[in-house]
């Protein structure tokens, strides 16, 4: 069974449930220090974690919450945070109560050091990873890349066509992939635009003469930018009452290579409210050394070294 996951990947996995199904299994689990999941149901008024595993209860004390909650590098909210969802855990052993039942004492630090040991530290940049959205903010989104440590994706790194916030591209709890843009004092920083494709991969999509979908994304006085894909936007004349955020249904005038421009022309705009799609990627393998974005006919190169 693969160890290292985003929380809540390995919870309804065949694997996983089977640990929960008798005392001798779990007791199997704590002594092979088994990874588990199972969802926190309780954080009480000390901050320990409450979590459900089915046929018996399970408390993770509140400095076994996460790795540096003992040393307070890290905040009380990484543990108040997972309730109602799924926690990483080691079973560290097992405690009769008074009224005779059993409890087991569970550790999501200890899941934690052993993944940032075995495969956080292993990473390099332009490693491709797993990744859980776990919170956004207008500056980026912040993922789970493993046990429920998280890492930072920059606004500017999740896609070329620039957004406003990163609500735009992602919602909680949504499982994306992600490249390590580069590693500073053992902490992590994501990047995610160098999957979703070069200029010339999202271009050849589009045709000149279609009529085709997309978003205003700013409004200049030259003109407003309208993205096509999330890797691509075209400009377009600037046309009464339109807003950044507009739906646009947009005429191709033109598609350039060697400029690396898209000509449109703004049918209609129209308010919608929509939520964000799953990424989808060009690039699937787990390593890159680069990303040239432009095309090797371009007057300007746009490349990302890792």
């Amino acid at each position: 069974m693969r160890e290292f996951y985003p929380e809540g990947r390995l919870m309804d996995t065949a694997e996983n449930i089977n640990y929960f199904k008798s005392m001798a299994q779990l007791s199997d689990a704590c002594y092979e220090g088994r990874i588990l999941e199972a969802r926190a149901m309780v954080c009480d008024s000390s901050h320990n974690l409450m979590v459900d595993m089915g046929i018996i209860k399970g408390i993770i004390p509140r400095e076994e919450g996460a790795v540096g909650i003992k040393e307070g590098t890290t905040r009380d909210i990484a543990v108040i945070s997972r309730v109602n969802r799924p926690v990483c855990f080691i079973i560290t052993g097992f405690e009769k109560k008074e009224n005779g039942s059993t409890v087991a004492i569970l550790s999501r630090r200890e899941a934690q050091q052993r993944c940032i040991d075995k495969y956080i530290s292993t990473l390099v940049p332009g490693d491709v990873v797993d990744a859980k959205i776990t919170h956004l903010e207008p500056f980026g989104a912040f993922a789970d890349i493993g046990c429920g440590v998280v890492s930072l994706m920059p606004i500017d790194t999740i896609s070329v066509s620039r957004i406003d916030h990163p609500r735009e591209r992602f919602s909680v709890g949504m499982d994306i992939n992600a490249v390590v843009r580069y590693i500073e004092n053992g902490r992590i920083s994501l990047t995610h635009k160098e999957l979703l494709g070069t200029w010339e991969e999202n271009a050849s999509r589009f045709s000149p003469g279609e009529t085709v979908a997309g978003i205003v994304r700013s409004v200049e006085e030259y003109g407003a930018f309208v993205e096509l894909a999330p890797n691509l936007a075209g400009l377009a004349e600037a046309k009464e009452g339109i807003k950044p955020g507009h739906q646009a249904s947009v005429y191709i005038k033109n598609i350039i290579p060697n400029r690396m421009k898209i000509k449109l022309i703004i049918i209609d705009t129209f308010e919608y409210a929509y939520k964000p799609l799953p990424p989808e990627y060009f690039f699937t393998e787990k390593h890159m050394d680069s990303f040239l974005y432009s095309p090797p006919i371009a007057d300007k190169v746009i490349e990302t070294v890792f």
